[in-house]
């Protein structure tokens, strides 16, 4: 597998290379010279007497202590080490590999002060696999992530806990079993490594990518319940997007219409369905899934651009600046690019796409599931009702989980709470809204999960007409991991099991073809 160079901005493709498919990295001649140099700029500086924050100065409410030269060496490792107060579960290995990623990204630029062989470690560590382990809570978005990013870097001072192959290990134990050799940080180099936005950051990218393939599998999962209640195809004419101009809207109802080619339940006319009510427009679920799942789009679109521009920031504190022409000596300017405002407003507005999604998904479920309102289908989706309940029950998960994520999608960036003696007195809360929005991702991975379950089975009842080319593939693909349901039975293997599809990428793959995107 080609390495991956750092040398220049990283774009989402390679991301997901790095943290999904384990590519290697390497840092460029250009970000290595830049790396050396900010190096000894800043131990020149340091061992001049100058007051620098954070390297002869204490940290936060403790900035007017004065550090003495022989003191800067434990005084970063101690840093390192007092913020590593995180609580709560592991975050998920791709987050992990993705703040490693972000964070190497972040010091190759030469802002940062960090030497040469502490950052190749750091690289090291990532190509090699060995995982700080980094637990979910601790993080407010003030000085950026301290503690999740203090967790991320205990293992270099031979601190922490690694997982390596699949195996959770001491930090030095894992360190010396993948062969790598812990270091003793200098100037500035523990605050280099902890002060930024890479958790926040990483999480919102791995939900990113992961969304993508929602937008997909809702298309999927809502066109099939559009044939099973045989509905009116005229809202997805094209001159209807084309007028509004929306591009994830356009998309979307591109996505349908080629799932439904050569459907005879789609778009029926009145008569030829039994038991079909004559109106002319469907419920809003169907009739403005483009217009929804569109919108969802397009948040995604916007998300991810503040994600790539955040994944190639330099985000610690103070910054240092080499000497140029219009600044001869050079400078190191304390600033607050730590802060993680912009990250933590744009994972709430994904936060707030993804509820969505999953709220126009359960109202799809909870119609094909009414006899009033399903178009001839029976209650519940299962002969016999009375004695079987049928699809009941999985409509009220969805309903549950839908509930869940209006908790979820409230937003985090606008609550705030002061620390560090109120130095810090305004902060994002970027994490916890990257944590709500992997939170909302789950539910509504089952949420299509359900309805996927619950429209194959409607499908599945509509015998002797042809389904739509995409809609048929999909349901096939499906009938291979969860039967028909004649009558009751256990069902939450089949839940389970529909959301690893949806997930996994399963349901996209078997229809790829019929997306233009």
């Amino acid at each position: 597998m080609i390495t991956l160079t750092l040398s220049h901005q990283l774009d989402f493709d390679s991301i997901e290379q790095v943290v999904f498919r384990y590519k290697k990295v390497e840092l460029g001649e250009d970000a290595r010279s830049a790396v050396e140099a900010s190096a000894e700029f800043i131990r020149q500086r340091a061992q001049s007497g100058d007051a620098i924050y954070g390297v002869t100065t204490g940290f936060g409410a403790n900035r007017d202590q004065v550090i003495r030269p022989e003191d800067a060496e434990v005084m970063q490792e101690r840093l390192l080490m007092s913020h590593a107060c995180g609580v709560g579960q592991p975050l998920p290995e791709q987050v992990v590999r993705a703040m490693m990623l972000f964070r190497i990204n972040a010091l190759s630029k030469g802002n940062s002060g960090i030497r040469l062989s502490t950052l190749d470690l750091l690289v090291e560590m990532l190509n090699r696999g060995v995982h700080p382990v980094i637990p979910e809570m601790g993080s407010v978005g003030a000085s950026g992530d301290l503690c999740p990013l203090a967790h991320m870097c205990l293992p270099i001072i031979g601190f922490g806990e690694v997982v390596y192959k699949g195996e959770r290990y001491e930090g030095m134990r894992g360190m010396q079993r993948a062969g790598l050799d812990p270091v003793r940080l200098t100037y500035k180099e523990g605050l280099a490594l902890l002060n930024g936005t890479q958790a926040m950051t990483a999480l919102g990218a791995v939900v990113v990518g992961q969304t993508e393939r929602l937008l997909n599998s809702a298309d999927i999962t809502g066109a099939m319940s559009l044939e099973a209640v045989a509905g009116r195809t005229a809202a997805l004419d094209h001159r209807i997007h084309a007028v509004r101009g929306r591009k994830g809207q356009i998309d979307s109802a591109r996505n349908v219409r080629n799932l439904l080619a050569g459907s005879q339940l789609a778009g029926a006319k009145d008569g030829e369905i039994p038991n079909k009510a004559d109106y002319v427009q469907d419920s809003y679920c169907l009739r403005c899934m483009p217009q929804v799942h569109g919108a969802c789009r397009d948040v995604l679109d916007y998300v991810k651009g503040v994600i790539v521009t955040e994944a190639n920031a330099v985000t610690d504190n103070p910054l240092i600046f080499m000497p140029s022409e219009d600044d001869p000596e050079g400078s190191i300017l304390s600033g607050g690019n730590f802060h993680g405002e912009p990250v933590a407003m744009a994972l709430d507005y994904l936060k707030i796409s993804l509820a969505e999604l999953g709220n126009i998904s359960e109202r799809r479920s909870a119609k094909l599931t009414d006899k009033h309102f399903s178009e001839g289908l029976p209650a519940f989706l299962v002969s016999n009702p009375g004695l079987n309940s049928g699809m009941m029950i999985p409509q009220y998960v969805a309903a549950a989980l839908v509930s869940e994520n209006k908790l979820q999608a409230a937003p985090a960036s606008i609550d705030s709470i002061p620390t560090s003696a109120n130095m810090e007195d305004h902060v994002s809360m970027g994490m916890h809204a990257g944590l709500h929005a992997w939170k909302a991702l789950t539910n509504v991975e089952r949420i299509l999960g359900i309805e996927l379950l619950i429209a194959a089975q409607a499908l599945d009842l509509r015998e002797g007409y042809t389904l739509g080319e995409g809609t048929k593939k999909a349901r096939d693909m499906f009938r291979q991991h969860v039967p028909f349901m004649h009558e009751d039975r256990v069902l939450y293997p089949d839940i389970e099991r529909a959301a690893e599809i949806v997930r996994d990428g399963v349901l996209v793959n078997s229809v790829r073809s019929f997306f233009a995107n």
